[in-house]
């Protein structure tokens, strides 16, 4: 009998990075468990979709399940699921900080403490989380404390996880984004959005999709922090 596929959840994956990542992880040959609050069912026996918002208490847990329930097994997380809000600090709402915080903070633990023991019972597995680069490099032109706040703990729990799960075979990375070209950004904003970066133009949704896949594949690679934002956490 052949082995079982790995399996890999993807949260956010109904568009953009999300729906490539589900893609390009099936091209690798994992069974992929997709998850965005409104997501329809997938043509391919081998994507279970699961809607829910995983900032709600219990989402994560039941993405987990279902991955379990259908396929076995959980190899790697990547919480790609994020909200942005950029305006000046004060302007900030309640309503604001739940959703930003609902979202990045809460979804991403939501997910990944119910897949860790599902990891740990395979002997190992890798928690990919999406950054920004905005955490490394504040710009006055773009402010966003509330992406800073969230995004950056995100970075530090990498790290946390890294070490702590060092020795029992899983590994955890983050992909710290410049500005990617995506549904998120209006078209007509693109010019000065690419202005933010040395190199000069936006990201594009493969170059996402290739770092995420690097540290797939990347075994000795733990805790690491890498960015895909044409130079912008460098300087400018």
């Amino acid at each position: 009998m052949s082995n079982p596929p790995r399996v890999a959840i993807i949260t956010g994956a109904s568009q953009g990075i999300g729906d490539s990542l589900v893609a390009a992880y099936r091209k690798h040959d994992f069974a992929v468990v997709a998850n965005s609050r409104t997501i329809t069912k997938s043509d391919d026996a081998m994507v279970l979709t699961v809607p829910g918002d995983i900032a709600q208490p219990g989402v994560g847990q039941r993405i987990v399940d279902a991955a379990v329930e259908r396929f076995g097994r959980v190899d790697t997380v990547v919480n790609n699921a994020g909200i942005f809000i950029g305006k000046p600090f004060t302007d900030y709402t309640d309503e604001d900080y739940d959703a930003v915080t609902g979202v990045n903070l809460r979804g991403f633990f939501e997910v990944s403490r119910a897949a860790v023991p599902a990891m740990l019972r395979n002997g190992g597995g890798h928690v990919v989380n999406i950054s920004t680069s905005l955490v490394d490099h504040a710009n006055s032109a773009v402010p966003s404390a509330l992406a800073s706040l969230t995004k950056g703990g995100l970075n530090a729990v990498t790290k946390a996880l890294a070490i702590e799960f060092a020795g029992r075979g899983i590994r955890a990375n983050a992909v710290a984004l410049g500005v990617i070209r995506t549904p998120m950004h209006d078209p007509a904003s693109y010019d000065t959005l690419a202005e933010l970066h040395p190199v000069g133009r936006l990201g594009e949704i493969d170059d996402v999709v290739d770092a995420v896949l690097y540290l797939e594949n990347a075994p000795f690679v733990t805790g690491e922090i890498l960015h895909v934002d044409g130079g912008q956490s460098a300087g400018h």
